[in-house]
This record gives structure tokens, sequence and C-alpha cells, in this order.
């Protein structure tokens, strides 16, 4: 959980609630560039004025589109969580994206691979500039870019059993956007014993999968056992462009949806997509 018990300075508050004073029609808001200017003149961070605006009754203009979905408290949830996503390559690199524009208050990104060439085709970060570069700080770069009021801590590690309870600490939820079977179920593992919900994704070719995994499920040993192979059929299938988007997309209202408290989530059931026909399929998992 992220540092969310400090309060903001009174002369923030104050300023903050001129401002919903006065508004004529509908909430107040606010902007990015006055945001900075009052985070500057405060001396806190961006995120800080965009959750004493929420409080106030202003609205972060980013924010305006979201509204209709998670209302203003999810909203404040959103700014006061901590997600983890492990793997920032073909599907962690749009999960994170998708993340920060949401407006989650702090993301962890634990990869430790490079950008290659054959990433080039489908990894959100992967530039022709960012080759050779550290998957984890570049896509870190680029949340900080793209919403200054996410705190985003990268590591360059792989995570294991001896690693996994430092990195994760303080996530509400983890994303798995790893690329082997046996990584994911470490990873499960790991989870399951830190008690908090696993957002699985996978792909292969035009087809990928999605499940929720809750604290106490049988997850991924439902549909895999104990034995699995080192790596999945994505590596003859393919990994066109598009697939790690769709996958993405589904894990990434998975998480807001865990981080909101909405009811409907993909527990006990993998959600089976297949782009090439068209179709969609579920498993249920014990």
């Amino acid at each position: 959980m992220m540092d969310t018990d400090r309060s903001p300075s009174a002369s923030l508050c104050a300023a903050l609630q001129q401002l919903a004073a006065t508004a004529e029609d509908g909430p107040a808001a606010i902007g990015v560039l006055q945001t900075r200017r009052l985070a500057e003149e405060h001396g806190c961070a961006v995120g800080d004025v965009e959750r004493a605006a929420l409080a106030s009754g202003v609205l972060p203009e980013r924010y305006r589109r979201n509204l209709g979905t998670v209302g203003w408290e999810g909203q404040r949830r959103l700014l006061a969580s901590t997600v983890a996503v492990v793997g920032a390559g073909g599907i962690g690199g749009w999960v994170i994206e998708g993340l920060a524009r949401m407006g989650v208050g702090r993301l962890v990104v634990i990869d430790c691979d490079r950008f290659e060439e054959n990433n080039l085709n489908r990894q959100l970060g992967c530039t022709e500039r960012t080759l050779g570069l550290p998957k984890a700080e570049v896509l870190a770069e680029r949340a900080a870019q793209v919403n200054a009021a996410v705190m985003v801590t990268p590591h360059v590690a792989r995570l294991d059993a001896s690693n996994a309870s430092h990195l994760l600490r303080g996530a509400q939820v983890v994303v798995d956007a790893l690329d082997t079977l046996p990584a994911r179920m470490d990873l499960q593992r790991a989870a399951q014993a830190l008690g908090i919900p696993m957002v699985h994704g996978a792909i292969a070719g035009y087809s990928c999968q999605v499940t929720t995994v809750m604290p106490g499920d049988a997850g991924l040993t439902a549909l895999y056992g104990d034995a699995v192979p080192e790596r999945g059929i994505e590596t003859t299938l393919g990994n066109p462009s598009a697939t790690p988007m769709m996958v993405a997309a589904w894990q990434i209202h998975e998480v807001i949806k865990l981080l909101i408290g909405a009811e409907h989530i993909l527990r006990a059931r993998l959600l089976m997509m297949d782009a090439e026909f068209g179709e969609f399929g579920e498993i249920e998992l014990g």
C-alpha cells in the first residue's frame, strides 16, 4: 500500500477548496499544468495533489473519461493502490500503459531482460532507440511521461522464491505478464503466499487467455498440473502485434475491478479468445 496517510498541507487543501467553490456547472476540474504548479508551490508530489483534489471534489481532468466506469470513489481507490507487473515485454508493456493512464497510484515493474530486435513487432517499450536497454527501466520512464501522478518502481531482476516477498511488498494485485510456464507457477505461488490476487494472461498466435487467481484458488495448477514445460506453444505459433494488446486489455480491466471492489471478475474461469476465428470460450478451473 502506498503511504497515503500523509495529510495534504492546509494551504493545498485551501487552494483546492477555493477551486471547488468556483465551479458553476458540474464539478471543478484541474488540468495537468495546474496540478504540477500546485505540487511545486506546496512541496509535494503530483499524486498528492490529485488525491487531495479528489477528496475536495475537484476532478483531475485526465480522469474525466474514467468516471462513468469507476466513479469518484473508484478513482480515489486507484490513486491509493499499488500493482506489481511482472514482465515488461509484449503483454506487460501494454498493461503498464493502461494502468498508468487509469491512474493507479504506484506501479512496481519487474523484468530482468533488455530489449532485442525481435521485440520490435509487439512490445510497447521497444523502439530502435531503446534496443539493449532494460525493459523495466524503459517502461518506468514511459509511464512517468504518461502520468506524473503515478509512482513507478522498476526492478531489473528475475522474480523467484528468494526475492518475491521483497519485490511484491505492498502490492494489492500482481499481474502475470511472463512468458514461461515455470515462471508463471513461481509467481502464482508467491502471490498465494502473500495473500494477493494474481491476474494471469498468456498469448499464442491469434489466441490468448486470461484469468484471475484469488488467494486459496488452484488457478494455473488446475489448468497445467504440477509438471509444466519450460516454453509454451507461443514459440511455434508466434507473437503478432495485436494479441498482446488483446490480452492486456482484459488484464487491465480485471486489475481495475479488483482495486475498486467490483463484483464480476474471472475467478475460477479461464477466458480464451481466438482472433483468427472470432471465438470466445471458457474453462472452469477448480
